[in-house]
């Protein structure tokens, strides 16, 4: 194969990747916008409204768990297909103005997002050489970014429209058709080496219970992948944009810009970070973007904490069960939320968390606050250059082709229920120990990340998928 032709032959398999990062980037934060239209609209009691923001976690978490055997099984390709006609009919669903039909909605959107992100980040890692590996993996962690910051803009706009949150919704549609079109137009004789090899040679009978055995050093690969997965949610980053507004109007900034600030400027610069480690990962190779990513994420971290206690920081309590998100406070409830009344301002599910008095400081406190925030992008700017594309592209090396869908899964179901548990614990962890302290938590668990990374993580860097098995079956 002529190196031009290799090349246009990565062209659509590029398209699927970067289609389902979109989908999976845009349905995660589309719905803080769409909930505050949807709550007027269907006057959704509290109860109600989790509902139907968990029901995106239940569908995803029940497709962790189901998934793994569909993409062995039936194969990459095919599971793309599925779960790209699963958004569309996910989709069609959210459209429906009854309430019954936007849980299920969003449920069976989870379910295939879930599938579709598994799927498109083994299809790619199979199909490629193993020095372009790197770079394609990693492009669906990039349409997550542009994804999220495409969710943002959107909620943004549609925020006055009447029935807006239809389009929210709807606009899913777009990526979804993108991803389904190439999947189609890929030649059906192109497949993976690493199927191509599975079809000659006999299989190893791997099964779910060999990921815990020691053949083949399996019990280790299992480590390594709950390590990526664990650790990447344990040091804090979903909270850090989820909650990104209230942290920032404890820093003072109590206008419409700290909302704006939240999500479309940390939106832009997951893109920006995401982009460069994509450029890094076959230069400089896993290893180091993911161990110095930690490094410099427990340095912001720990700069956080230790200057929160010093500047103008607001303690939050947990007064209901309601939180506020980026993109919560929007132009519309903007003449509403005023220092004054932000105690009693309903948002989302509930009543915004409680803010306390500032705690009084010798410091310059207007200083400290933007050294933390800048040290808030700093932690965002490291997560997406080492975990969040690393995480993906390792799983999707590590492990045996036999097996290598229902390992994905295995640590996928780990992955979004340690995603709900920090979220759904934030602001509880701050009742109990408070902000500053959370973040010093954060950054501890960020050494510790760096250090078992250091000790138990190889390097894969232009390695054939079949050279990385070979030395992780013998380096014990």
């Amino acid at each position: 194969m002529s190196k031009c032709h290799y090349y246009c032959s990565l062209l659509l398999p590029c398209l699927v990747s970067i289609g389902g990062g979109l989908v999976f980037g845009y349905e995660l934060a589309i719905i803080s916008g769409a909930l505050l239209q949807l709550r007027v609209d269907f006057a959704l009691s509290c109860v109600q409204q989790e509902v139907l923001v968990s029901a995106l976690l239940v569908g995803a978490l029940l497709a962790s768990v189901l998934g793994g055997s569909l993409i062995d099984w039936q194969g990459r390709r095919r599971s793309i297909v599925f779960s790209s006609g699963l958004t569309l009919a996910g989709t069609v669903m959210l459209l429906i103005s009854a309430y019954p039909a936007l849980v299920l909605g969003r449920a069976t959107v989870g379910f295939a997002m879930c599938i579709s992100s598994m799927s498109c980040c083994i299809f790619v890692s199979e199909l490629v050489r193993p020095e372009h590996r790197g770079v394609l993996v990693s492009l669906y962690e990039v349409g997550i970014t542009v994804g999220i910051l495409a969710a943002y803009a959107v909620n943004y706009i549609m925020a006055d429209t009447r029935y807006g949150w239809k389009w929210m919704f709807g606009l899913a549609a777009v990526p979804t058709m993108v991803q389904l079109v190439s999947i189609w137009c890929l030649p059906s004789n192109v497949q993976s080496n690493c199927a191509q090899i599975k079809n000659q040679e006999p299989t190893r009978g791997y099964n779910y219970l060999s990921l815990f055995h020691t053949k083949d050093n399996m019990r280790t690969r299992t480590m390594i992948g709950l390590a990526l997965v664990l650790f990447q949610q344990f040091t804090g980053q979903p909270n850090v944009l989820l909650y990104a507004s209230t942290i920032f109007y404890t820093l003072g900034f109590h206008s419409h810009t700290a909302a704006v600030l939240a999500s479309v400027g940390l939106g832009l610069v997951k893109v920006l970070s995401t982009l460069l480690s994509v450029t890094l990962s076959d230069r400089v190779g896993r290893r180091p973007l993911l161990i110095g990513g930690c490094s410099v994420m427990a340095v912001s971290l720990f700069i956080i904490g230790l200057l929160c206690t010093h500047s103008h920081v607001q303690e939050i309590s947990c007064v209901s069960k309601g939180v506020i998100s980026n993109t919560n406070i929007t132009k519309t409830h903007e003449t509403h939320i005023t220092v004054k009344n932000f105690n009693e301002t309903t948002i989302n599910s509930g009543i915004l968390p409680e803010v306390k008095p500032s705690v009084s400081s010798p410091l310059n406190s207007t200083t400290a606050n933007w050294v933390v925030l800048l040290s808030l992008m700093a932690a965002v700017s490291a997560y997406s250059i080492g975990f969040g594309p690393m995480t993906w592209l390792l799983l999707s090396e590590i492990f045996p082709t036999e097996v290598r869908g229902r390992a994905f899964a295995f640590t996928s179901c780990f992955n979004w229920s340690a995603h709900v548990l920090v979220t759904f614990t934030f602001l509880h962890l701050i009742d109990a120990i408070g902000l500053p302290s959370l973040f010093l938590l954060y950054g501890t668990i960020a050494v510790v990340a760096a250090a078992i990374f250091c000790k138990i993580l190889p390097e894969t860097k232009c390695k054939s998928l079949e050279d990385i098995d070979m030395e992780l079956r013998l380096n014990r």
